[in-house]
């Protein structure tokens, strides 16, 4: 979890440029907003242009658009074939790339900052100027459904994609980002700009940078490629899940280990209760080889390889999941651990030293994971859309530090009752 994923922040930025400790904003004319961090002693420049659009917001015969977009961005412009488009920052040792969320997508580029107004260039006219060439739509799409056979094959993506629908059954959050093979195969060049056309909202779309150019050289770069870009407001409403009923359901798959994946909804971005949340899915079943999950089934019976604990807040709900691979004849005894964990954490609260031990690892993540100019520059972006402001570290070590071991009980018995969880389990033809 990066740091945009940690707190409830104040309400949107209101001016058009504002200063903290760690970033500077300038807003175009057109409702862009320009986020930068500068950082001396660095010769690389990471910089982003991040849309508040996901696959959340695509209409049930839309699955998969949004990725779709992304990949076929890269496919030629209105100034540009593909293989330019490949080779404009590749030829000069940088680097370019995309991604696709529930709720963002994201075009990114790290370069030497002299060549800084060339990715500036780039990612505009990927993200504003993409032609969608249909010889391009063609090859993309098998590119796609070549992908979805990959997430197949590989049975510790595709539980988490199926338990996604478990948990959100009929609606956006549930589905697969990549779409389905029905829907992807149905994708024309009149269906990527109905999608762009009905969600693209100049307001909702940060350029964020990181690098050691100062913010004047920023602001005039993103002026000369993105002051152009005409005004757009949208009235897209995002509809929440519907009440949630928990499921259980097996599937049987050609795999050697059974895969199992256990949780429910959580708290919302917004919501007070998602930075200690948060803590508790992190000392339960975190990045740490010390998380308690790992401690018990894997360094104490050697059930697993590895299990995670995971925390997804979405804009008006949120996901927590507990997933692991293991022997089918240790599945039950693997689940009946688990259990075990969440039974304590519930019952006993915290010492006054596993509260200290907990609060100091969670900052040192936080604190690390910032250490990487490229995650923070991509975690500005989604915290100024996401909550209008980046808080610093200080801020959010002041907040872990108010946290109380009775917080953590009372989230304890509310989120983790084993009667609320659903239930996915592949388990071996």
């Amino acid at each position: 979890m990066k740091r945009n994923n940690v707190r409830k922040r104040g309400n949107p930025e209101s001016s058009s440029l504002s200063l903290t400790e760690e970033y500077q904003i300038h807003t175009l004319a057109n409702g862009i907003r320009i986020a930068h961090k500068q950082v001396p002693h660095t010769q690389i420049a990471h910089c982003g242009i991040m849309l508040d659009i996901g696959s959340r917001d695509e209409l049930p015969f839309q699955q998969g658009l949004a990725h779709f977009w992304e990949h076929m961005a890269f496919k030629g412009t209105e100034k540009r074939s593909s293989y330019h488009i490949i080779n404009r920052l590749e030829n000069v040792g940088g680097e370019l790339n995309a991604y696709t969320t529930k709720e963002k997508i994201c075009f990114h580029a790290s370069v030497l900052d002299d060549h800084f107004e060339k990715a500036m260039d780039l990612l505009t006219d990927i993200t504003f100027h993409s032609v969608f060439p249909d010889k391009q739509i063609e090859r993309e799409r098998n590119v796609i459904l070549e992908e979805m056979s990959m997430y197949v094959d590989s049975p510790e993506d595709a539980i988490q994609d199926d338990f996604d629908q478990l948990v959100f059954p009929e609606h956006a959050l549930g589905n697969n980002i990549l779409g389905t093979a029905e829907t992807v195969n149905s994708f024309g060049r009149e269906h990527l700009h109905k999608f762009i056309n009905d969600n693209i909202d100049t307001e909702r779309i940060v350029v964020s940078s990181v690098s050691r150019l100062p913010f004047s050289k920023i602001v005039k770069v993103a002026e000369k490629y993105l002051g152009d870009v005409p005004h757009r407001k949208t009235t897209r409403v995002r509809t929440p899940p519907a009440a949630y009923v928990p499921v259980q359901q097996q599937k049987e798959r050609a795999i050697s280990q059974a895969q199992c994946a256990m949780g429910q909804p959580a708290y919302a971005l917004l919501d007070d209760k998602r930075l200690p949340f948060f803590m508790l899915v992190n000392l339960l079943g975190g990045p740490g080889m010390n998380s308690r999950f790992n401690l018990s089934l894997r360094e104490k019976y050697g059930f697993v390889y590895s299990i995670e604990g995971n925390y997804t807040p979405y804009l008006d709900t949120g996901f927590m999941g507990i997933f692991f691979g293991t022997e089918k004849k240790q599945l039950n005894k693997s689940i009946s651990l688990i259990h075990k964990e969440l039974k304590r954490i519930r019952e006993v609260p915290l010492s006054v030293l596993q509260l200290h031990q907990t609060k100091v690892q969670l900052m040192g993540q936080l604190a690390m994971s910032e250490e990487s100019n490229m995650s923070f520059m991509l975690m500005m972006a989604k915290s100024l859309l996401d909550t209008g402001r980046v808080d610093s570290l200080p801020e959010i070590f002041a907040e872990i530090g108010q946290i109380t071991s009775q917080q953590l009980q009372d989230i304890a018995q509310e989120m983790f009752n084993e009667q609320n969880f659903s239930y996915l389990t592949f388990l071996p033809e």
